[in-house]
């Protein structure tokens, strides 16, 4: 059965059909091959999507949405160039700054990639070429899924089931997102010095430093609430997200006072197509969980790394390496709701940290939003930037290499990513 499913969906998503309809025919493939009642389909579906903590990836989203409706972005983006605007390649910093505080906000790459693409691009291109802004901004943006609250982080946990935290796994980010940062800043210095262009933004100062951070706090105290919350254990996750949205609006109805009323609607629109593309997902995917589980196919590969290795270091790479692969060909939610049912037991019998094993799997496919074929931030931002993919793909790998260094560093080193959540009682 398994073998037909395979098959099945890759046939169909190679034809260009939407990933949750590949999934749904591969299930169907399966069960019909494997004599099993139809009808399982749809009660493993609902059993899927019948979840709480998978609400907060809608919520999430509609706080993103709302929050960039009400003008956060310029507020943002004045804080990051009152910050670090005069530095070499000034205003790639501001959006490396900003895609940073972004993310913890929206909780998503895409949404970033978008908020970031719209709002600065335009600007960068008055002093930089069209290649490297578009490279910055979408770099900037993948630390959407890095940073907390990540929706990619809740898919990975809904998926592991009761093994890992979805708290855990926030605070597991949060050092890797922070160097990630840094050093996407040092490249784009870098690439600015080399290609000649000029500073920009105005020297720093401390008291107009000082009044952008004033004017940016109710923004930037918005993860404090949130994220703060949830690892304090004041509430889940869940609540967390809508606590995000209530936040949202009060900051845009009384703070920046640029959200209106007739915001509510599209941003509400928007929310709901993205949570559903995610659900679909997660629903389709459930029947093909399913198929695995009755082929004994955790069982199968557990029991064949372990004869084929018993370091749990070589497994470790193994699984990186095929993820490096899989990132490149298929969108980061199918992975994860296909793989993470596979891997995740496997890397707990070879007595790997779940919170390692977790942050690796989903930082490794956070990197495949970033690497073609099926690289949805550069597909967004070609879209926003009319930047050709080639040009794009040019100019961004530098940036790749930097996550791909602290995906290693993260292997070599754990602590990196286990010491922040451990300390926290994770």
């Amino acid at each position: 059965m398994t073998a037909i499913v395979l098959v099945v969906f890759f046939v169909f998503a190679l034809l260009g059909m939407p990933l949750a309809f590949a999934l749904g025919l591969a299930s169907l493939a399966g069960l019909f091959a494997g004599g099993i009642e139809l009808s399982v389909l749809p009660q493993r579906m609902m059993h899927a999507v019948d979840s709480f903590p998978l609400m907060a990836i809608p919520l999430f989203m509609l706080a993103g949405e709302l929050m960039v409706r009400a003008g956060i972005m310029q507020r943002l983006v004045d804080f990051s160039n009152a910050i670090v605007g005069r530095l070499h390649g000034g205003l790639a910093h501001v959006a490396i700054v900003a895609g940073m505080m972004l993310a913890a906000v929206s909780g998503a790459a895409v949404a970033s990639a978008s908020a970031l693409g719209s709002t600065l691009v335009p600007a960068m291109r008055k002093s930089y070429d069209d290649g490297y802004s578009s490279a910055v901004v979408a770099s900037a943006a993948n630390l959407g899924a890095i940073l907390p609250p990540s929706n990619a982080m809740i898919v990975y946990a809904l998926m592991a089931g009761s093994t890992v935290s979805v708290g855990g796994l926030f605070m597991a980010g949060v050092i890797p997102g922070l160097l990630l940062t840094l050093g996407f800043m040092v490249v784009a210095s870098y690439l600015s010095w080399r290609k000649g262009f000029k500073l920009t933004g105005d020297p720093f100062e401390i008291r107009n430093a000082l009044g952008e951070t004033v004017r940016a706090l109710p923004v930037l105290a918005m993860p404090i609430v949130v994220v703060g919350g949830i690892v304090g254990g004041v509430f889940t996750p869940t609540e967390g997200a809508g606590i995000a949205v209530a936040y949202a609006v009060i900051v845009g109805f009384l703070v920046t006072r640029e959200l209106k009323l007739s915001d509510m609607v599209p941003a509400l629109f928007n929310a709901a197509v993205g949570a559903a593309m995610v659900g679909a997902l997660i629903a389709f995917a459930a029947g093909v969980t399913f198929i695995f589980t009755i082929d004994m196919i955790p069982a199968s590969m557990a029991q064949y790394l372990q004869e084929l290795t018993e370091n749990p270091m070589v497994f470790l790479v193994l699984v990186m390496t095929m993820l490096i692969i899989v990132g490149m060909f298929i969108e980061s939610n199918a992975a994860y709701i296909m793989l993470v049912p596979l891997f995740a037991p496997v890397a707990a019998s070879f007595g790997i940290d779940p919170l390692l094993f977790g942050f690796l799997f989903v930082f490794n496919l956070v990197i495949g939003m970033m690497t073609p074929p099926v690289g949805v931030v550069l597909f967004v931002m070609s879209g926003i930037t009319r930047v050709s993919m080639g040009e794009l793909i040019r100019n961004v790998w530098p940036y790749v290499a930097v996550q791909y260094a602290v995906l290693v560093l993260c292997v070599i080193f754990p602590g990196v990513v286990t010491w922040l959540p451990r300390a926290l009682g994770y």
